[in-house]
Parts: structure tokens; C-alpha cells; sequence
């Protein structure tokens, strides 16, 4: 009976994955990345600290750590575009990390077809994390430990346009995980010549 019990189990997930694998690229066009605004949002040992969305012009992404060049704080890389600017920050709570959840959406964001990552760091190789939790992303709670920082980019191109996607996660104690996303959807001029 165990037999055919697990026999029956490994053909389910199979199976699943077979649809998963179908579907994907049917999908792949229509994919947008909201859904990871989404996803955080129904995910239970997430709560919602801050939620924004804006229109903005010349907005700096960061393409590389931050660092402080000539008494000012710059990205070694970067580029600026328009577009609308959704911003969210959650606390991670019941003892899940902000770094796993930041894993868990990556993973799911690398297995867009569509999805490009243009720049991962990870711990002092970021630069300051004072700087991103203030100056970067405005938010002053997910300043953390230096060692506890990750920070991905990512561009999407979807059906329904080109996306620019964020993810940051910093760790101040055990108990007080931060993770931010910023979704930019690209304004139609700037999808010619740009990241």
C-alpha cells in the first residue's frame, strides 16, 4: 500500500509539473509583475508596512553598490527611467527571514522566460545599507546589519509592457525582517535604447 501510495504521489507532482512547464510559456507573455505584489501580499508571515504608487521621471535604479564617491552617496552603475513606480515594504515575521522571501520571489521571477536579471548583490558588497533603506528607497526600517542585505534587478518584458523590478531585503534583529519591492512599469518611451 506505501508503494502505491508514493508511486501515486510522485506521478501527481509529475504531473503538475508537466502543466506547470505547459502553461509557462503560454503565459510568459502575459506575465506581470505585479503578481509578486500579489503574492507577498496573501502570504501569511508578510505584514504590509508601506504601499506607494507614483508617476516618476528620471528615476535612478541602481546597477551596482552603493558607495560614496567624491563626499557624495552614487551607485557605481545605474540608469534612469520613467514610468509608474509601485513601492511596497513588508515585515517578515514567525520566523521566516527576509532574505528567504526575497529567494522565494527571485526564483519565482527567474522562471519568467521573460525576466532578465541585470544585478545581484549580497551583504557589504551592496555598499551602505543606511543609504538604501534611506536615500534609495525612503524607507528607514529596513536599514539592518551590512552582512543581512540583498538586492536584485530584474527586467521583464511583458505583454503588456516592460517592467523593471527591484527586490531588497534587510534584517535588522531575528525578529525584525524587512523586505521591499519596487515594480516600475516603463513608460512606451523609454522601452527604445534603455535596460
Amino acid at each position: 500500500m506505501k508503494s502505491f501510495v508514493h508511486h501515486c504521489r510522485a506521478a501527481f507532482w509529475l504531473l503538475a509539473c508537466v502543466v506547470t512547464v505547459g502553461t509557462s510559456a503560454t503565459r510568459a507573455a502575459d506575465y506581470r509583475p505585479q503578481a509578486l505584489l500579489d503574492e507577498l501580499e496573501s502570504f501569511p508571515h508578510a505584514l504590509s508596512i508601506a504601499r506607494s504608487t507614483e508617476v516618476v521621471r528620471d528615476h535612478e535604479i541602481g546597477l551596482g553598490p552603493i558607495q560614496k564617491s567624491m563626499g557624495a552617496w552614487v551607485f557605481r552603475d545605474s540608469v534612469r527611467m520613467n514610468g509608474e513606480l509601485q513601492r511596497a515594504t513588508w515585515q517578515i515575521v514567525d520566523g521566516f527571514t527576509s532574505r528567504e522571501v526575497l529567494k522565494r520571489l527571485e526564483r519565482n521571477l527567474a522562471g519568467q522566460v521573460t525576466a532578465t536579471r541585470l544585478f545581484a548583490c549580497d551583504g557589504r558588497a551592496c555598499g551602505s545599507g543606511s543609504q538604501w533603506a534611506n536615500r534609495v528607497f525612503g524607507q528607514r526600517l529596513l536599514y539592518g546589519r551590512a552582512d543581512d542585505q540583498s538586492y536584485r534587478v530584474y527586467a521583464v518584458e511583458g505583454g503588456e509592457g516592460a517592467y523593471r523590478v527591484l527586490l531588497y531585503s534587510g534584517a535588522r534583529t531575528a525578529d525584525r525582517q524587512y523586505l521591499h519591492v519596487d515594480v516600475l512599469t516603463l513608460a512606451a518611451e523609454a522601452d527604445e535604447g534603455l535596460l
